[in-house]
């Protein structure tokens, strides 16, 4: 599983420029990536039966767009449902009939799990800066980019740079299609809640546009002891 963007290109394509200035990227292990999956829960995942959410973008005084979306992570059965359409499918039998939602699912998990999609997802490059500049707040932090293949996937190529703290809390993040040297997006990372010992960032500002990812109705059911 890795890589989003399907509808977030559609909502939310940005002209901005990174101001971090910084010293040149290493390449590290995972341990960077370990640390911030760890601190937002990733070892109690196992636990999870179900997890049900709603994906939200707002842009100004309009109507917000949604899709509530059911997951069994264990039988990866998948429920979508919008204003105009309920679908179910199983991630292990994706066809014509299911693609889009499955792009749609992978695009709305992942904004809602970057932290964990750091330990699950294959064919990523990654490298870890220390000091340097958060793009939005001007504030000193660690850079841990992420670049993936050029194969593979539903948006092959594209890079994140997350900014975090030295607790590994991640503060904002900037996206770069196809691993481009200017930002697509940049957003803050804000308004955590913790169900069952996973922590959920509900709230993605993206001051340049006034715009806004969040998630309601967030869930967590958890295994039967």
């Amino acid at each position: 599983m890795k890589k989003i963007t399907f509808l977030l290109l559609t909502f939310l394509i940005l002209s901005c420029q990174d101001k971090s200035t910084e010293k040149a990227a290493e390449p590290v292990e995972f341990s960077e990536a370990e640390k911030i999956a760890e601190v937002y829960g990733i070892n109690n995942w196992d636990k999870v039966e179900e997890i049900s959410f709603t994906f939200n973008v707002a842009s100004g005084e309009n109507d917000p767009f949604r899709r509530h979306w059911k997951w069994n992570p264990n039988t990866n059965d998948v429920t979508m449902m919008t204003l105009t359409d309920t679908v179910s499918f199983n991630r292990a039998s994706i066809d014509s009939t299911n693609i889009r939602a499955d792009q749609s699912f992978i695009n709305d998990k992942y904004w809602l799990l970057t932290p964990f999609q750091l330990k699950w997802d294959e064919g990523v490059t990654m490298s870890e800066t220390k000091n340097v500049v958060s793009p939005i707040d001007s504030m000193p932090m660690n850079k841990l980019t992420l670049v993936y293949d050029s194969e593979g996937g539903y948006t092959p190529g594209d890079a994140y740079d997350l900014y975090y703290d030295n607790n590994y809390k991640i503060k904002e993040w900037v996206f770069r299609k196809s691993n481009d040297s200017s930002p697509s997006l940049i957003s803050t990372w804000e308004n955590e809640e913790t169900l069952n010992g996973i922590t959920i960032v509900k709230d993605y500002n993206i001051p340049s546009t006034q715009r806004k990812i969040y998630f309601t109705d967030v869930s967590i059911k958890m295994k039967d002891k």
